[in-house]
């Protein structure tokens, strides 16, 4: 009988076997004390793929010893949810709802009141922001933890560990570098790393394995990465910080850096960041281009990519650069967590309540389409976070906009 994937026949049982996550299955880790106290709490896992979110909710399903469901939010339906709430009616149970960020409303309301009366304890998996994909119904009944990404040494300390357990399964001798590659090659997931680690050892049981040899098999880009140090992110750092200094031969030194890697994810990723961060409102006609770019590179692939890659980070590095509306939502994000949540005025909320509401006043039954009213929160109106650049025609242009409707909105008053 053929053996299941390595992968499959280590997954973790104890929360002593999981990899990273210190702050939560750790000594003081919340979900630690959560089980240690027999405390049943709802959660949402989010954080990057292959870092552990299944497995920690199966290691809290099993110490809970709760009848375990698991359930799609993508493909599964609400008839195959009412079967499973079903069974949580009577004897209770424990449903992990993965791609929870993607949970249909009427799935939804269906679910709700089941975690809210304590029927059923939700784990819901996702790899995007809960604060920003997952419903607030479901956020305000749950608790939200983040995973960290795993750590270098973590990944490696974990491989080798590994190796020990499974002399047979794993007989080949691994150099420290192919160690080394395989964490970067497998973008620190744990569980592509574990394949990688397997699939070694098919082509070369009982040999020792060189670099070399592991790069035949393993097909990946060799990064150039040091041994202590992810010089990887420096050089998406040093990328970054190249194009906002408008130095275009540094841009392209260290964009044939990452082309060399193939890793054209984390290009593009970076670069749409810069273009929004860095080039900003004084040059906007740069976001489509983007998009352009990542489209025509997505269908091109390497070496081609390289083509349509280089003409934008050219004109990006070359362009005025502007970083005010990154500034600007940071003054505004800063403002929240001082506590500057207040109320909404009255008049522009659709909702009826039973306050006293002075009339919504409708701007462009006015003349410039201008109405002197109220907008931010009571105790915020003299609040500013947007403070244009002159380095772009296009917000010099914003800029005298922005001075016409203060001057315009002064006379009113």
């Amino acid at each position: 009988m053929q053996k299941r994937p390595l992968a499959y026949r280590i997954r973790p049982k104890r929360l002593e076997d999981i990899v990273g996550q210190e702050h939560l299955v750790g000594k003081d880790g919340v979900i630690r004390k959560m089980i240690e106290n027999e405390q049943f709490f709802s959660l949402v896992l989010y954080g990057g793929p292959g870092i552990g979110k299944t497995t920690i909710a199966q290691v809290v399903a099993d110490a809970y010893g709760f009848s375990t469901y698991t359930f799609n939010a993508s493909t599964d339906t609400k008839a195959q949810l009412k079967e499973i709430v079903g069974h949580a009616k009577r004897y209770g149970a424990l449903v992990i709802v993965d791609e929870i960020h993607r949970m249909k409303k009427d799935i939804q309301d269906f679910l709700l009141p089941h975690v809210e009366n304590g029927n059923v304890i939700l784990i819901g998996l996702t790899t995007n922001n809960p604060y920003h994909s997952v419903n607030p119904a479901v956020r305000s009944r749950t608790h939200v933890l983040k995973l960290n990404p795993i750590t270098k040494n973590d990944l490696l300390e974990f491989l080798k560990k590994l190796k020990k357990r499974f002399p047979d399964s794993l007989s080949a001798n691994l150099n420290d570098n192919v160690f080394d590659y395989i964490v970067d090659a497998s973008n620190r997931e744990i569980r592509t790393a574990i394949n990688m680690l397997e699939l070694i050892d098919i082509a070369y049981p009982d040999q020792n394995v060189n670099l070399d040899m592991a790069k035949k098999i393993l097909l990946r880009p060799a990064f150039a990465l040091d041994k202590d140090e992810d010089n990887y992110y420096n050089i998406l750092s040093a990328f970054q910080k190249s194009i906002r200094g408008s130095d275009v031969d540094a841009s392209l030194h260290y964009l044939a850096r990452l082309i060399e890697m193939e890793d054209l994810d984390s290009i593009l990723r970076r670069m749409s960041v810069i273009a929004y961060e860095d080039v900003g409102l004084a040059n906007p006609s740069i976001y489509p281009k983007m998009e352009a770019c990542a489209r025509a590179c997505e269908r091109l692939g390497f070496p081609e990519a390289r083509i349509p890659l280089a003409a934008l980070v050219i004109e990006m590095a070359l362009s005025p650069k502007s970083n005010s509306a990154y500034a600007a939502i940071d003054k505004a994000l800063d403002d929240l967590e001082k506590g500057g949540m207040r109320k909404i005025p009255n008049h522009i909320i659709n909702i009826a309540n039973f306050e006293e509401k002075a009339p919504y006043l409708y701007p462009h039954d006015y003349d410039n389409h201008i109405v002197r009213q109220q907008y931010l929160p009571e105790g915020m109106e003299d609040r500013s976070y947007y403070e244009p650049a002159t380095t772009g025609k296009y917000e010099r242009g914003l800029k005298e906009r922005h001075e016409a409707i203060k001057k315009i909105l002064r006379k009113k008053g």
